[in-house]
């Protein structure tokens, strides 16, 4: 039987260009440069499956993660748990670039809220994403606004994965420029 879960990676691919998504994720087609490339190294000890604590504060890295409730499912990078009573969950997402205007990254770190949410019977109000460019975090409140762009975002790429088909090129052509795709496209 195939997986019916959306990967919860394929968020950030549909909300930066639904073709990009569709050649990934339908067609099942795959092509590496250098933003790839370097984003696949920066991965390498997130990856680690690494714990550590210090004072009150565990690092869980590479946390599988899923909900039954929005069908998807992924591995995150990091997840911070905050001693205290109640616990307080904090997704990191690590990315290679820079900070983005848009909300392509922040509705992947959502989603992730949205499984830990539903795996550990809390509430994430907060989470961060790391930026190796930028060397920092960046804060993403996880307010209602970014629940429903994320769920809405959810539902559109799982109706495109379902009918199987893949949508024209975007009119937004800048976004080509850094495809690993853009030869294939």
């Amino acid at each position: 039987m195939p997986n019916h879960f959306l990967a919860i990676s394929a968020l950030q691919h549909y909300a930066y260009c639904p073709r990009q998504f569709a050649l990934i994720h339908v067609e099942q087609v795959w092509a590496e440069n250098r933003f790839t490339a370097e984003g696949r190294i920066l991965h390498e000890r997130v990856d680690s499956n690494e714990t550590e604590q210090r004072k009150d504060i565990r690092y869980e890295r590479s946390v599988l993660i899923k909900s039954e409730q929005h069908q998807i499912q992924g591995k995150m990078d990091l997840l911070e748990i905050h001693g205290g009573d109640p616990k307080r969950y904090f997704p990191v997402e690590y990315k290679r670039g820079k900070p983005k205007v848009e909300h392509w990254d922040r509705l992947q770190l959502c989603a992730q809220a949205l499984c830990i949410e539903e795996m550990r019977d809390t509430k994430v109000e907060e989470g961060a994403i790391w930026y190796w460019e930028a060397r920092k975090r960046q804060p993403v409140a996880i307010d209602d606004a970014l629940r429903e762009e994320t769920i809405a975002v959810i539902k559109q790429a799982s109706a495109i994965r379902k009918a199987g088909t893949t949508p024209p090129p975007t009119s937004e052509k800048k976004r080509c420029q850094g495809c690993s795709l853009y030869s294939l496209c």
